[in-house]
């Protein structure tokens, strides 16, 4: 009994701190990243059932959404707008796979996701900024980085 009498002691002044900062603790009880969520958005723009148009890519990017291409040149959104208008109104067959899928948060509600492309013989590793936004899932940011001998 003397020893739970001692540490109530020890510990009561720190409950004062503890409800005090609890609120601003990460609640433990939610996965950290929507990794299955945006697993089925990526790779962006190859996926027809979300969207073919400009409106729909509109729509999944955020107004200062850019990218740096497997070159490594930067494109700007409209840019890029105006490519996928060009694709999917000539659609090819686009054969693809993606696997590696890694998932980080960021910031409140950004998240970095991380995964390998293989489109024939070329590999990229590939990087998406996301956000949760009122309005869903939205792209601020994109990458693809050719691997060499792979």
């Amino acid at each position: 009994m003397a020893t739970v009498f001692y540490l109530v002691n020890k510990v009561t002044p720190y409950l004062d701190l503890i409800f005090a900062i609890a609120p601003y603790l990460p609640d433990l009880t939610k996965p950290h990243c929507s990794l299955n969520e945006l697993i089925q958005r990526e790779p962006i723009f190859h996926r027809p059932e979300l969207g073919t148009t400009r409106a729909d890519f509109e729509q999944m990017t955020e107004g200062t959404f850019w990218e740096v291409g497997a070159s490594g040149r930067r494109y700007s959104r409209e840019y890029v707008l105006d490519e996928m208008e060009k694709r999917y109104a000539n659609p090819e067959e686009d054969t693809w796979q993606t696997r590696d899928f890694h998932c980080l948060e960021i910031a409140a509600e950004n998240y970095l996701v991380t995964y390998t492309l293989i489109q024939g013989t070329r590999i990229t590793r590939r990087s998406t900024i996301w956000r949760q936004t009122p309005q869903g899932w939205k792209i601020v940011y994109h990458q693809g980085t050719v691997v060499e001998n792979a």
